[in-house]
């Protein structure tokens, strides 16, 4: 199967590039994987150079699991990942899938020295 970067899947969301976004449609007709990492990538993306909202991440997010022509990898974890964030936007959707992953490999708790994440059950604060 394909795979997918960033600024494939910023396009797709966007979609603020006619011909990038046609190019990037087409492209994913067939099939693309997502990776953890280029998903992160691109909520931060979103985040801090469009601007996006809490609540526009978490429906990007959502928009990119419910796509049909995408495989997002662990997709249960980024599900479960979606879930936390949008019960604690404040964490951000990044610290909630480090949490998920590691949650999920039985490597926890996760060490950190967010406040906010160290009350999240499965995290400790250092």
């Amino acid at each position: 199967m394909r795979a997918i970067d960033t600024n494939v899947l910023v396009r797709l969301i966007t979609a603020d590039n006619a011909s990038q976004t046609a190019s990037c449609v087409e492209f994913v007709r067939k099939g693309a994987w997502v990776s953890v990492l280029a998903l992160a990538e691109t909520m931060w993306v979103l985040a801090t150079v469009y601007g996006q909202t809490s609540a526009g991440v978490a429906a990007a997010v959502e928009m990119l699991l419910d796509n049909t022509h995408l495989t997002v990898q662990d997709s249960d974890v980024v599900a479960a990942a979606l879930h936390l964030f949008r019960s604690r936007p404040s964490l951000g959707f990044s610290d909630c899938l480090i949490l998920e992953l590691a949650r999920k490999a039985g490597h926890w708790p996760l060490g950190t020295l967010d406040r906010s994440l160290g009350k999240v059950g499965g995290a400790q604060k250092l």
